[in-house]
């Protein structure tokens, strides 16, 4: 069996801590894909999971308002063309409750790159609304990025 490909998911996940502004999320990513079947044609799907906290906290909620991921593959040459922006907008009002010890869980699937790619960086960003006060219907929208490089396996 070939050697894992070294990458940021090449332990089996990866876990980050980002911040915007007040809020803090804590984001795991994944993949059910072996490393060595990350190849340029095949669908990579990548997982995550994410929860946040706020400092400090008044008892008002945090919620997720839309999760993007783009896929930008790269070759030896340098940047191909990304792939089109996968886009998990919430579909209840005002957003998804991802205050710990509440969630969100999404995967994400990275289709064909071109043969010529030997990595992708997957570009997270996470749109968050924060209730001013625990009863407001006001909200604040706190954005984090992150991103998660994989590399391509070379094809069989």
């Amino acid at each position: 069996m070939p050697a894992p490909i070294p990458n940021d998911l090449s332990g089996g996940s990866t876990q980050r801590e980002l911040q915007a502004g007040a809020v803090a999320a804590s984001v795991n990513y994944w993949s059910d894909l072996a490393m060595v079947d990350w190849t340029s044609g095949a669908l990579k799907p990548v997982s995550m999971s994410l929860e946040t906290t706020i400092t400090p906290s008044d008892g008002q909620k945090v919620y997720l308002q839309k999760a993007t991921m783009v896929a930008s593959p790269f070759s030896a040459d340098g940047a191909l063309s990304s792939l089109s922006p996968q886009i998990d907008s919430a579909s209840v009002n005002p957003g998804y409750l991802v205050l710990s010890p509440y969630s969100y869980s999404q995967t994400f699937n990275v289709g064909p790159v071109p043969a010529e790619s030997t990595y992708v960086v997957l570009q997270f960003t996470y749109d968050f609304l924060v209730q001013t006060t625990p009863t407001s219907n006001e909200y604040a929208k706190q954005t984090a990025t992150d991103s998660v490089t994989v590399a391509i396996a070379p094809g069989s």
